[in-house]
C-alpha cells in the first residue's frame, strides 16, 4: 500500500519527466497495521454548517509491499463497526443501529485493493472494494508514503496517510431529517482519513 504500480511516461526532454518514485524495494514483505499507532477516521456535514468528525478504535489490517515489483502490492483492512467514536455516545449508538451501520447483521466493513498506481513522488493512488452494510462499492484512495524507519523496540515500521469521499447513501446509510431553516441534518459525502503505521511481520 505505497508500493504500486510505477506508471513511466516518455517524455523529452528527460527532465521533464513525471518524478520517480522512492527506492522503496527495502519494504518488500508483509506488514501488519498497529492499530494503537493509526487512526481511521472520518468527518462528514452536520446541520448543512459544521462537520461532525468521528474514527473507529477496533481494526485489523495487512499489507504486502513489493518493492521490485510494486503492481503485486496489496492492502486488506477489516474494520469492527462497533468501535465508531464521534465523542458523543447518545450519536454513537444511532450510528449502530439499522438507520445507519446495522451492526446487528453487518457488524464489519471491509475494503480489499484491486489495483494502485505511482502518481508523482511519495503519492500513489490505490483503488479498491469497500463493503458497509453489505454493500461493496468501489472506491479511490490518494496516498502519501510518509517514510519508514527502525523503533526503539527494533521493530521495523513504514508509515501512509491517506484520504478518500465516498457518498454514504450508496452504502445504504440514507436516514436524515430536515432543517426547519431548509436543507438537512446529514450530509451525503463522507470524507475518509488514514494514518498508518505499519509493522514488518516476521
Amino acid at each position: 500500500m505505497g508500493l504500486f504500480n510505477r506508471t513511466k511516461t516518455v517524455t523529452a526532454p528527460a527532465a521533464a519527466q513525471t518524478p520517480a518514485g522512492p527506492d522503496l524495494a527495502h519494504l518488500t514483505g508483509d506488514w501488519a497495521i498497529d492499530s494503537t499507532h493509526s487512526e481511521i477516521g472520518f468527518s462528514v456535514r452536520h446541520a448543512m454548517v459544521t462537520n461532525v468528525k468521528g474514527r473507529f478504535t477496533e481494526y485489523d489490517g495487512k499489507l504486502h509491499l513489493d518493492g521490485t515489483h510494486p503492481g503485486n502490492s496489496s492492502a486488506e483492512l477489516v474494520i469492527k463497526v462497533a468501535s465508531v467514536d464521534t465523542n458523543q455516545a447518545q450519536r454513537d449508538e444511532h450510528l449502530r443501529t439499522g438507520d445507519f451501520f446495522a451492526i446487528d447483521t453487518h457488524p464489519e466493513i471491509r475494503f480489499r485493493s484491486t489495483s494502485a498506481q505511482l502518481i508523482h513522488g511519495d503519492s500513489y493512488r490505490m483503488t479498491g472494494d469497500l463493503t458497509i452494510k453489505g454493500t461493496t462499492r468501489s472506491v479511490v484512495l490518494d496516498l502519501e508514503y510518509t517514510g519508514s524507519a527502525t523503533d526503539a523496540y527494533g521493530a521495523n515500521r513504514v508509515g501512509f496517510e491517506g484520504k478518500a469521499v465516498v457518498d454514504r447513501t450508496e452504502f445504504g446509510l440514507t436516514y436524515n431529517a430536515a432543517l426547519e431553516t431548509g436543507g438537512v441534518l446529514i450530509g451525503e459525502k463522507v470524507k475518509l482519513n488514514f494514518d498508518i503505521s505499519a509493522v514488518k511481520a516476521g
